[in-house]
């Protein structure tokens, strides 16, 4: 049974749609502004995971998310670098898409950009101020009426007046109250606009995840996600615009992501401190990229140290290793250990853990290496079942060879070759040197070295 943590509710709860079966889930994308950094990829990673394991888990899902493809950073981005702000956009979303794939992150079954509804965007406006839930200014602006929306605050647990504490109106802005938010932004001069009933100008940030959800799922959703940076103020207008205008719930479960920390600070362009995507695809497998950002409960934040990621390389390649050892020793069992699937359904089960399911992986390493030690076939069936199940995660996708190319010499090696290997590491476990002497002699009479290692042994032809 799946539960889940909403922070609507503040409460794990069991999981149950609107509808019997069909899960409409939405999540926050990247506002296309610069390159993608690992905060972006661990969040669109971490949406792609829980819509692989709803899917596993027998529902019918339909994944949306978004490119915010103008706002002020991305104009005043699309200035320094002398270029147009629709090109610009655009321009970023290819390099983002490409850098996504790179890292193995599912594609949504629905992507949507602000631009493209820009039409649709006006009249949901128009109908919060027919509703008096909004107001035009003078100068061609368009707020929310926070005072207008009596819930306003329950997602983040904020009253009004906590709320109002630090916020400032800025001398241009004819806003009625500190909270009130942009629906239009009067366009200033030189900026990308659109024409609407106030004037030239453009969305809000805000109004622009409502009307996309509504596009994509109509008035209510199952699941709305995103880091845990979005819950006050955008989760919390979304919601207010949302239902003021349809009087329904807007989403029933609300998911948040923790945050990127970098050697305990907080990951900022302002510290200089931001991890790009590129770059650490550049330096590591996205397996091994995964595998670091993984091994943590998503709605904490996760500090990125100077070992996580080479110690993260280092498990992974312990585990393939294993892994192929398992299953080159025993190369006829096709079975697997229904357990390994159990124990993860049970982790993914409890708000999708994937801290817990990585964890057990270094129980299950070492029970492989014990059924090895006595020539127990159950070793490849584990293994098996290790690869077909963490594949959810984007885990052990690929042989040993493809993952370590170097390895191709000993994956190739002939099952009898193998075979000896084996027994040859069994041998030194039993600390029966003499027996394991001989069989290296043996293999080495037909061609092959063993390179013994901390982990196990290498298979090396001789030249």
């Amino acid at each position: 049974m799946l539960r889940v943590y909403n922070t609507l509710t503040r409460t794990k709860e069991v999981f149950v749609p609107i509808h019997e079966g069909q899960v409409h889930m939405y999540a926050c994308g990247i506002t296309v502004s610069g390159d993608a950094h690992i905060g972006h990829a661990y969040q669109a990673l971490i949406y792609d995971i829980i819509r692989r394991y709803l899917v596993k888990s027998g529902y019918q899902v339909t994944y949306a998310r978004n490119y915010t493809d103008v706002d002020d950073k991305i104009i005043a981005s699309a200035q320094k670098a002398g270029v147009d702000p629709t090109d610009y956009a655009e321009r970023m979303i290819k390099k983002i898409d490409a850098q996504m794939a790179r890292l193995q992150v599912g594609e949504p079954d629905v992507w949507l950009r602000a631009t493209h509804h820009i039409g649709d965007i006006i009249s949901f406006i128009e109908a919060l101020i027919a509703s008096g839930h909004a107001y035009a200014t003078p100068k061609g602006d368009v707020y929310f009426s926070v005072d207008s929306y009596p819930a306003y605050g329950h997602l983040s647990n904020r009253n009004l007046e906590d709320a109002r504490v630090g916020v400032r109106i800025d001398p241009d802005e004819q806003k009625k109250d500190a909270l009130d938010f942009a629906l239009w932004k009067s366009a200033k001069p030189g900026e990308i606009h659109w024409t609407s009933p106030w004037g030239e100008g453009r969305p809000g940030w805000h109004i622009e995840c409502s009307y996309m959800n509504k596009v994509a799922f109509g008035d209510q959703i199952d699941i709305h996600g995103g880091g845990r940076d979005l819950i006050f103020p955008h989760h919390e207008n979304e919601i207010a615009q949302s239902e003021a205008l349809t009087g329904k719930p807007f989403a029933k479960y609300w998911f948040h992501n923790g945050l990127i920390k970098v050697n305990g600070q907080k990951m900022s362009k302002s510290l200089g401190n931001s991890l790009l995507l590129e770059d650490l695809l550049n330096t590591y497998s996205a397996e091994t990229v995964k595998f670091a950002l993984l091994q943590n409960d998503y709605r904490g934040d996760i500090n990125i140290t100077d070992s996580l990621v080479p110690e993260a390389a280092r498990q992974m390649e312990e585990f393939y290793r294993l892994f192929a050892r398992a299953k080159a020793a025993h190369p006829d069992e096709k079975g697997i250990e229904s357990v390994v699937d159990t124990r993860f359904n049970e982790a993914m089960d409890d708000d999708f853990n994937t801290a817990k399911a990585l964890a057990d992986l270094f129980g299950y390493a070492k029970q492989i290496k014990q059924a090895l030690a006595s020539h127990d076939p159950r070793a490849a069936r584990l293994a098996n079942a290790i690869c077909q199940t963490y594949s959810l995660l984007g885990l052990f996708l690929v042989d040993l060879s493809a993952y370590l190319p170097e390895e191709a010499p000993r994956a190739s090696a002939p099952t009898e070759v193998i075979a000896l290997a084996e027994e040859r590491f069994a041998a030194k476990k039993e600390r029966n040197w003499a027996r394991a002497d001989e069989l290296r002699a043996q293999l080495a009479a037909m061609g092959w070295a063993v390179k013994d290692s901390k982990e196990g042994y290498e298979l090396l032809p001789i030249e």
